[in-house]
């Protein structure tokens, strides 16, 4: 088991528009004191600007956890982050590598086997895989998989480890490694729960210690 595969047992993506108005350097800390394993900052109308101060603010609430920026490769070096996650229409995975320093993460997006290989011959760090089920967050998702296309799409790229993400709960990400994933990212389950920082612990203790 590798750090990086450690690291993204529980991904918590902090987006604004999911998180009930809660200021998300407070979800980020009751996030990592739930078991998050790493946090992404997605804040999709959001300024450079503005999103750079928002995610070194979770980062300075964070605990050591790595802290990636969705889409935005420039805020993310900006910032510090220690990453970023690049979907398939954002800029190709390949040509960030030739600007990130060494170490930094890079993730990529797949849904489809195809998307699986494409992304795999760009050299990702890691692979968000899905829709696992219908995701209330993200509508321009697709259709829902299920873990059985997880394993499908994996199978694509099998040295590249993977987190399934799409409408992932307790009870859904009990069942990430059977199918041969890392690990799970969620959106709403954390930043729409009435309790943060429990509903982490219960994804945290069902995915797996």
């Amino acid at each position: 088991m590798s750090a990086l595969d450690d690291a993204l047992r529980l991904l918590v993506i902090l987006d604004p528009e999911a998180a009930a108005g809660r200021d998300l350097a407070g979800l980020a800390a009751e996030a990592v004191a739930g078991g998050a394993t790493m946090l992404q900052v997605r804040a999709k109308r959001a300024g450079a600007r503005e999103l750079a101060a928002l995610v070194r603010a979770v980062h300075a609430r964070a605990g050591g956890v790595p802290v990636l920026v969705n889409d935005r490769l420039d805020v993310a070096l900006a910032a510090g982050a220690a990453g970023c996650h690049l979907g398939q229409d954002d800029l190709p995975l390949d040509v960030a590598r030739l600007m990130a320093p060494p170490g930094f993460l890079l993730g990529g997006s797949a849904g489809t086997p195809e998307e699986a290989r494409r992304a795999a011959a760009q050299r990702p760090d890691y692979l968000g895989i899905g829709p696992v089920a219908t995701s209330p967050t993200k509508h321009d998702a697709g259709s829902a998989i299920g873990w059985e296309g997880f394993a499908r799409v994996h199978a694509e790229a099998p040295a590249i480890p993977a987190v399934g993400i799409g409408g992932i709960d307790a009870a859904l990400a009990a069942l990430a490694r059977a199918a041969g994933a890392a690990g799970v990212a969620v959106i709403g389950a954390v930043g729409g729960a009435a309790d943060p920082e429990a509903a982490t612990r219960a994804l945290r203790k069902a995915v797996g210690a």
